[in-house]
């Protein structure tokens, strides 16, 4: 039987960590602290930590990636304290993990960090949207890492046709033994299908956003590194019930309420997956129609945990994943969260000055919200950009947007068009970008 990489994992498995630090690779955090995330989601998985390793090289090994002799003082320490995972911090190759497990034996399985977070998805996916993202996920990842195995799986699943689990989802954990058994040409074929199926949820979700916007209530997107209060966040703005807990990745589907501005304004909210550094690429093209929200968003509210340590890195690496999915043009407005668990009171009015148009607050203990609701307010109906645009008759729509969100100062009815000159809020600038009046002149 073909080892399984993704797969059910029985309560509190012990577990061994493995971190590697390349020379002259960028990292977000220190070797230590990367170690100490991939223990916590270890944890979130259900694994017990038994014991870890670190090692620093100038590059990865051919065959093993620590290299042969690394490898087997891993195999020696992870069996004095009867480990049954090696998990490494590092996504590595299907020829380094087939490599691995030849020399770590049929004892001890070989995980990676993007199998473990593709675990943790699948075990928070609790819509069937979620559910199909994971799951094509999860099926690009394991799909070179089991060609040595088909002759194999074909023969059990008597030569092709083999059973797919549910239709339209997955089991509890994703693909497993059943959905396994099958051929590669059934596989790629029930990858055609998820993103088949993830197209129409894309449409769907576009067309709700194009009723969003003809209704002009803003959109505000929560983001922010995995655990740091989104969630209780958008409880405390909505009085929602939106589940919490401490663990990273506690919620995985998006979740939009809608709240009201102190001056009666109203806002939708909208809870968005929590970033993590190393996330994995497949799970970024598998969101698309998830990430698509926060990159339609008038305004991005990036949730900081203030207290923790890496609190700088988690930033970067929150910006590294807006740049990924073409949001980082959109306006943010920071919020320091958890500044109850400061104990230098000092410490969140020193914070506020590294940041730039930040709050500091408390979602758990409701401090600062007034704040920061003001602070949304200003971001998105209070500070106005000049702009000059010359607008096509048809598009009645931007010109009526003009007149009833901005302040026109100058207007002019010509051959091309309406050129318009004024101010209009921030968070519409998008809006116009193909109509500037420099465009025009230069077409």
């Amino acid at each position: 039987m073909a080892k399984e990489i993704i797969n059910t994992l029985p309560p509190r498995e012990k577990v061994f960590l493995v971190g590697v630090e390349f020379h002259q690779q960028s990292h977000l955090l220190s070797l230590d602290d990367s170690l100490e995330e991939l223990s916590l989601l270890a944890d979130t998985a259900g694994l017990e930590v038994v014991g870890s390793e670190a090692q620093k090289r100038q590059t990865p090994h051919q065959k093993t990636f620590i290299g042969p002799g690394k490898a087997d003082e891993i195999k020696s320490l992870a069996g004095e304290v009867g480990a049954q995972i090696i998990l490494f911090d590092d996504e590595l190759s299907p020829r380094h993990q087939r490599e691995l497990e030849k020399l770590f034996g049929d004892d001890i399985r070989v995980l990676d960090r993007t199998a473990l977070i593709l675990d943790i998805f699948a075990q928070h996916a609790s819509t069937r949207e979620g559910a199909l993202q994971v799951e094509l996920a999860q099926y690009e990842y394991l799909l070179p890492r089991l060609t040595h195995a088909w002759t194999h799986l074909a023969r059990q699943a008597g030569g092709g046709g083999g059973r797919t689990g549910r239709a339209g989802g997955v089991g509890l954990r994703g693909p497993g033994e059943t959905q396994l058994e099958v051929d590669r040409r059934d596989i790629h074929r029930r990858i055609d299908h998820l993103k088949d199926e993830l197209d129409k949820v894309r449409a769907h979700r576009q067309r709700h956003r194009a009723q969003r916007k003809r209704s002009r209530i803003p959109i505000v997107a929560l983001v922010g590194y995995t655990n740091a209060g989104k969630s209780t966040l958008l409880n405390s703005l909505a009085s929602a019930d939106v589940y919490v807990a401490d663990q990273l990745f506690a919620t995985l589907d998006p979740t939009t309420r809608r709240v009201e501005l102190p001056d009666g304004k109203a806002v939708l909210f909208t809870d968005t997956v929590g970033f993590i550094q190393k996330l994995p690429t497949m799970l970024v093209a598998a969101f698309r129609a998830t990430l698509e929200e926060i990159a339609e968003a008038d305004l991005l509210l990036h949730v900081l945990d203030i207290t923790h340590p890496n609190v700088q890195a988690q930033a970067r690496a929150v910006h590294q994943t807006l740049v990924e999915i073409g949001a980082d043009h959109i306006p943010v407005l920071t919020a320091l969260n958890k500044i109850d668990r400061l104990h230098d009171p000092g410490a969140a009015r020193r914070a506020l000055d590294e940041f730039s148009s930040a709050v500091a607050i408390s979602a758990m203990m409701n401090e600062g919200i007034k704040d920061l609701l003001r602070a949304v307010q200003a971001q998105l109906f209070e500070r106005y950009s000049p702009l000059e645009v010359v607008l096509p008759y048809q598009e009645g729509r931007l010109i009526s947007l003009f007149h009833n969100q901005g302040e026109v100062e100058r207007i002019e009815h010509g051959s091309q068009g309406v050129s318009i000159q004024g101010r209009i809020p921030g968070r519409l600038l998008a809006e116009f970008s193909a109509y500037l009046k420099s465009q025009a002149t230069n077409t």
